[in-house]
């Protein structure tokens, strides 16, 4: 493995331990080279996925973006780590049993969508803001109206 500091090939593994929900290994690596301590996980993965983005273009699926993805709308939301892993990992899981190599970019935001209004109300809006592409306070307003209604709340009117 590469230490993400000095790009030296030569690292140790201190620790090996199963994650909370047993779906991956973390593992504690030191870097022989310059000292620098890092994590990793290993996780199955039982077939290469493929995007079709919304242009048509097929790229490989990259889980670091799923996962960057959802950390920037659970940025400063007081959410467990392990519960927005769990649902990452959850979201995956998902696409790989869909049985198909292709997956539309489309579907990966509504799994993630869904798994977002069951974690964190705030971050289900923003990252819907993005994903539907919401330009104006108004799309916002309509959302969280469509949001309100769903769970069968009072919206009320300016007062």
């Amino acid at each position: 493995m590469r230490c993400p500091y000095c790009g030296n090939d030569d690292t140790q593994v201190k620790d090996s331990r199963p994650t909370e929900d047993s779906n991956a290994i973390r593992r504690r690596r030191v870097c022989n080279g310059c000292g620098g301590r890092f994590t990793t996980f290993e996780r199955v993965q039982l077939r290469d996925l493929v995007v079709v983005k919304k242009s048509g273009r097929k790229v490989p699926f990259d889980r670091e973006k799923l996962t960057r993805s959802v950390m920037t709308a659970l940025r400063k939301r007081q959410v467990d780590p392990e519960a927005a892993e769990r649902m990452i990992s959850g979201v995956v899981r998902q696409l790989e049993s869909l049985g198909d190599v292709e997956v539309s970019s489309d579907q990966i935001g509504d799994y993630v969508m869904e798994g977002l209004k069951g974690l964190d109300d705030v971050a289900f809006v923003r990252f819907a803001s993005v994903y539907k592409n919401f330009s104006s306070a108004e799309d916002f307003e309509a959302f969280l109206r469509q949001m309100d209604e769903g769970r069968g709340a009072v919206v009320k009117d300016d007062v």
